[in-house]
């Protein structure tokens, strides 16, 4: 079935207002104006394959992407692949794709920190050579013990004044496979009683007699991360190496190595705060917890802040992107409201999304009127301000289904649908008036009797009458039957990163599935990934999961926004 959407969607122009403030961005801007790295700009975003991406690496992803494209440069996707305990090609896979599906190309520059292994072993060993660096035989314990606190100052090493050739020796004995795990580790010497404990005579290498998900046996030493980060950065001509806030008490430790080393010019590591999101975790130590201890199905299950997670649960990249813009990029930690996401995720399907209907807690009608064998159909528009996006035909016969809510026996005085007595427009279609109701045992409506109005066709009453009340419906002959899965936020609570026991907090009613929602003819064939507002009820998307036979169905988000009522009345500050 094809799938109308707009033939032009507009390009993405970011508005000035739709900018937050960017320090990084002044940052870069001061060195190309000052000739710094000859004034080319190339960045890098280096994830660790040992696990999926998710919200908070978007914030990266763009900022990255976009500094590199902002000053004529380029970005590089490098894997920092130095656990290989932890890692597999599956995740790089997964990287690979979700930063394609955000929006970004990284061309012919993609690398991996294990193709640099043998580099930062011989450079490992020139700073052996200058005395910058010794092999250390205490147990993980002592070294743990030993390093010292915020309080005190470290231990030296028993080890730390071996001599140039022992530690050339031993250091190629661990390269060797000679040592067991634990046995031995490289480190940096640099001051054991340093202010800041990251300086400390830090870990270069470990042993560890794992495989490589890319070189296999070859190495039974793998790089720490601050070893491996600031070098790769100078191999790749990184000029700005832009780090989360954690990174910051690390920036010495980056320069040290790279001073020591004399690599000139030099990448300049900035930090800038992540994203913390309400409602939502972004540990990625939680987010395993999540997936390994089966409480929500994978890395990709559409309740999770992965960017799987949210393709499937059928958020747009575009409004990630606008969504990431707008926080902007800041020196300061702080939370942001998951209701701005959403509302970006609103604004964009609003204007890009389809029309059609769908009955999700059906209630049959029959207009007794209707003739029994008779059928016709309507022509409604898929988008209602836009004409681009076509019209659709929606069949109409006798029997009709309704959603439940849209109908009640003794309703209040403001209720606007159907009821006994009252008269309703079924969009695009008639005026019906509800003439009798069947009850179950329990009293509760099973069949809605009405009949109709033949000279409203279209849904305009003849004689100007007003009709307050427009419900939505499927014809019961042609409705496609299919299952409807509503997602929610995971969390009941506002700041579940903050909980001990996160998991106690997950919410119960974060999937709802409805296994028999009734769905108009033009929502079934469609492909995995198509949108569609269902009109009434919120934005939806079709899930990997559906077939032609059995059509499913995500919901993205409701159509209910938070946020702009907010802004509306002045309430994000």
């Amino acid at each position: 079935m094809t799938d109308p959407t707009r033939p032009d969607a507009p390009t993405e122009t970011p508005s000035p207002e739709e900018e937050g403030p960017n320090f990084v961005a002044d940052l870069v801007a001061a060195d190309v104006a000052a000739g710094k790295h000859g004034g080319k700009v190339v960045t890098r975003f280096p994830p660790e394959p040992n696990g999926y991406l998710h919200i908070g690496h978007a914030k990266a992803i763009v900022l990255d992407f976009e500094i590199a494209k902002r000053f004529g440069g380029r970005c590089n996707l490098r894997f920092d692949d130095t656990n290989p305990e932890a890692e597999s090609v599956e995740f790089v896979e997964a990287i690979r794709r979700d930063v394609r599906w955000l929006g970004y190309d990284w061309g012919e520059h993609e690398y991996f920190a294990s193709d640099y292994f043998e580099r930062l072993y011989e450079w490992a060993k020139v700073l052996i050579r200058k005395g910058l660096a010794y092999v250390d035989s205490q147990t993980p314990e002592q070294i743990r013990l030993n390093r010292g606190d915020y309080h005190r100052p470290g231990t030296n090493s028993p080890f730390r004044d071996r001599s140039v050739e022992e530690n050339l020796a031993l250091f190629e004995k661990m390269r060797a496979g000679e040592m067991a795990e634990g046995e031995a580790v490289l480190r940096a010497k640099i001051d054991m009683a340093h202010p800041n404990v990251v300086m400390r005579d830090p870990l270069m290498y470990r042993i560890r007699h794992v495989p490589h998900h890319r070189t296999g046996n070859r190495w039974c030493i793998y790089p720490m991360y601050d070893w491996a980060h600031g070098q790769s950065d100078a191999i790749e001509g990184v000029t700005h190496s832009l780090c989360t806030l954690e990174f910051e008490d690390h920036r010495p430790l980056y320069d040290w190595f790279l001073e020591a080393l004399e690599i000139d010019p030099r990448p300049r590591q900035i930090e800038f705060a992540r994203l913390n999101l309400t409602y939502t975790v972004l540990s990625k130590r939680r987010l395993l917890q999540l997936v390994q201890g089966g409480h929500v199905d994978g890395w990709d299950d559409p309740r999770m802040p992965t960017l799987s997670g949210m393709r499937r649960r059928g958020f747009p990249p575009e409004a990630i992107r606008r969504f990431c813009r707008r926080i902007g990029v800041s020196k300061r930690e702080g939370v942001v409201d998951v209701t701005l996401l959403e509302h970006m995720v609103r604004d964009h399907l609003e204007h890009t999304a389809p029309r059609a209907m769908a009955v999700l807690d059906p209630l049959k009608v029959v207009i007794d009127n209707y003739p029994e064998d008779a059928e016709e159909s309507f022509e409604a528009p898929n988008h209602p301000t836009d004409p681009s996006f076509g019209t659709r035909t929606l069949p109409f016969c006798r029997e009709l289904w309704i959603d439940r809510k849209d109908f009640m026996l003794d309703p209040p005085r403001k209720y606007h649908r159907l009821a006994p007595g009252r008269e309703v427009r079924l969009r695009y279609a008639c005026l019906v008036t509800c003439t009798d109701v069947e009850c179950d045992a329990d009293g509760r409506p099973t069949v809605v009797h009405c009949t109709f109005d033949p000279a409203s066709r279209g849904g305009t009453a003849p004689d100007g009458r007003k009709v307050r009340g427009t419900i939505h419906w499927v014809s019961a002959r042609h409705a496609v039957r299919g299952e409807c899965r509503l997602y929610d936020r995971l969390f009941d609570v506002e700041n579940p990163q903050g909980e001990d026991d996160f998991l106690a907090h997950l919410n119960p009613a974060s999937r709802v599935v409805v296994e028999n929602a009734m769905l108009e003819p033009s929502l079934a064939g469609l492909e995995p990934g198509t949108r569609r507002q269902f009109e009434r009820t919120g934005y939806f998307v079709v899930d990997p999961d559906s077939t032609p036979e059995r059509p499913v169905w995500n919901r993205t988000i409701a159509l209910k926004d938070t946020w702009a009522k907010m802004v509306a009345r002045g309430a994000t500050g």
